[in-house]
């Protein structure tokens, strides 16, 4: 057996000082820095300049920050505090498109809010308090499941191919994809894993690698051009991934590059599991071409990690935050109430009645 794994938390909120407390993922793996935000703006900034990433943390971050700024209203009336916190909801709302957990979260908020119709304005606030402390409670607990559901198809001894971070910086604990790496460790299953390192915002080189070797997982870090080598090679006997939105037909947006190690895996016959939540599942979206994708700015691939620019002045760039895994690539979406296979539009929603 091994030992408890000691994870980290990435978001919480503190009440009493009306702060929301992030680790700064964007300083990483240089520099552990907790950020304590009080306004809006810039929690705002927080969310877009992915300070605070992984769709499970936006969510979070968004359930604290709507509360926050909700709190913060002088309106003496429920009506007048309900239009206070749409326009905090609708601000936060605009900062992040694609990550359906951010507008997950928000409108789970909202529904608490209306159920508080006819209390007091304390009494709302105090209510709005209560569910986003749920939110995050709750992703702990689905984050677990989905790792126990994850390790009754992983082998002891397997390598483990990821790609972005799925971990538990961008969740409330243990993460998605990470989960059964975490919970694996932690029963001796001695998984090695492989982290691509996830152009162009490094976050399998920053994150991934940084809070798995924090731990003691036993991790390799390759650059995203060297997944086809070690899956021939015989390095993975799995990929896993986490994602940001899944299509009832069971296309996954996740991580730019995503996409791109699902056709490997495909080719060189080893399993891809998508880790996802039923908060990112999206039985509305009926296929990935209903997937809004995020445009990132050129800097990202030009400057941003870089001591000088590593391309001519005014190249133009396309640097699309997300790709969409087509569902027929993908050996089964990992969820907390159970795995979910081909065909998706018959599995998913069966998810939901568990």
């Amino acid at each position: 057996m091994g030992k408890p794994v000691d994870v980290i938390q990435s978001v919480r909120l503190d009440d009493e000082r009306d702060t929301l407390v992030l680790l700064d993922q964007t300083l990483l793996p240089n520099e552990k820095k907790f950020l304590e935000l009080k306004e809006m703006k810039d929690i705002w900034d927080a969310i877009y300049l992915l300070k605070v990433r992984g769709a499970p943390a936006i969510g979070i971050a968004a359930a604290y920050g709507v509360y926050l700024g909700t709190k913060q209203s002088s309106a003496s009336t429920y009506e007048e505090l309900y239009q206070d916190f749409l326009k905090v909801k609708e601000y936060l709302a605009s900062s992040r498109p694609t990550a359906v957990n951010l507008f997950w979260a928000l409108d789970r908020m909202d529904n608490r809010f209306k159920k508080e119709e006819g209390k007091n304005v304390a009494d709302v606030k105090e209510a709005l308090r209560e569910e986003s402390e749920l939110i995050r409670a709750e992703d702990e607990k689905v984050c677990e499941s989905i790792g126990q559901y994850a390790l009754s198809v992983l082998e002891p001894g397997w390598g483990i191919l990821t790609h972005c971070n799925a971990g538990t910086i961008a969740t409330a604990k243990y993460g998605t994809a990470l989960a059964p790496i975490y919970l694996g460790q932690e029963k001796g299953y001695d998984f090695k894993v492989y982290a691509d390192e996830t152009r162009p915002l490094l976050q399998g080189a920053r994150l991934t690698a940084w809070e798995l070797q924090e731990a003691g997982v036993d991790v390799t870090l390759i650059c995203d051009n060297m997944a086809s080598i070690v899956m021939k090679e015989g390095k993975i006997q799995a990929v896993l991934v986490g994602c940001d939105r899944v299509a009832l037909n069971g296309d996954s947006a996740n991580k730019i590059g995503t996409s791109g190690v699902a056709i490997l895996a495909k080719h060189y016959n080893v399993p891809f599991y998508v880790c996802a939540p039923l908060s990112t599942v999206d039985l509305e979206c009926k296929t990935g071409d209903d997937i809004h994708i995020e445009l990132r700015p050129s800097t990202e691939i030009t400057s941003t990690w870089y001591e000088k620019p590593i391309a001519p002045n005014d190249v133009k760039t396309y640097n699309p935050a997300f790709d969409v895994t087509d569902h027929s690539l993908i050996t089964g979406i990992i969820t907390e109430n159970g795995i979910a296979y081909a065909p998706f539009e018959e599995s998913l929603p069966k998810m939901f009645k568990n």
